[in-house]
């Protein structure tokens, strides 16, 4: 099974709150450099974040690689959610090719805790940064970074 992880492109600055921020004209061009390496993948379901900038992001990678798959807001990929409950919240997914549409730390937090199954092995996401993940099962030190 293979697991995408999206961080959204660059935002505008906080103003009155962190959930309403778009994305900046550089966002949009880092998101659609990106969406490129997306091409080809054969994804099952787009989960995003309800934050108005993981929105956008998923609605220009979809828009761009022709995806007319399922598209799902989720409320439990914010920025500070627990990742062990996210990793329990996927479950249901497990048998599919994901791509998640969401924020740092918690994107970070999952690649640790995915692939060494410590928070401890956290990495930095930046703006529009894609990884991908591949392996039998999402749980703790069950998956690889695939290059």
């Amino acid at each position: 099974m293979n697991l995408w992880l999206l961080r959204h492109g660059e935002a505008e600055p906080i103003q009155t709150s962190d959930i309403a921020r778009n994305l900046t004209r550089t966002g949009v061009q880092e998101v659609l450099k990106t969406a490129q390496t997306l091409q080809k993948v054969p994804l099952d379901i787009v989960l995003h974040s309800p934050y108005a900038r993981a929105l956008q992001t998923a609605q220009l990678v979809c828009e761009e690689i022709g995806y007319q798959g399922e598209v799902v807001q989720v409320d439990w990929i914010t920025p500070d959610d627990n990742p062990k409950q996210v990793i329990k919240r996927l479950e249901p997914y497990e048998s599919k090719n994901i791509l998640i549409v969401s924020h740092q730390p918690l994107l970070g937090r999952l690649v640790g805790l995915l692939t060494e199954g410590e928070l401890m092995a956290a990495s930095y996401l930046a703006t529009a940064e894609l990884v991908h993940l591949e392996g039998i099962a999402i749980c703790l030190a069950g998956m690889h970074v695939k290059k």
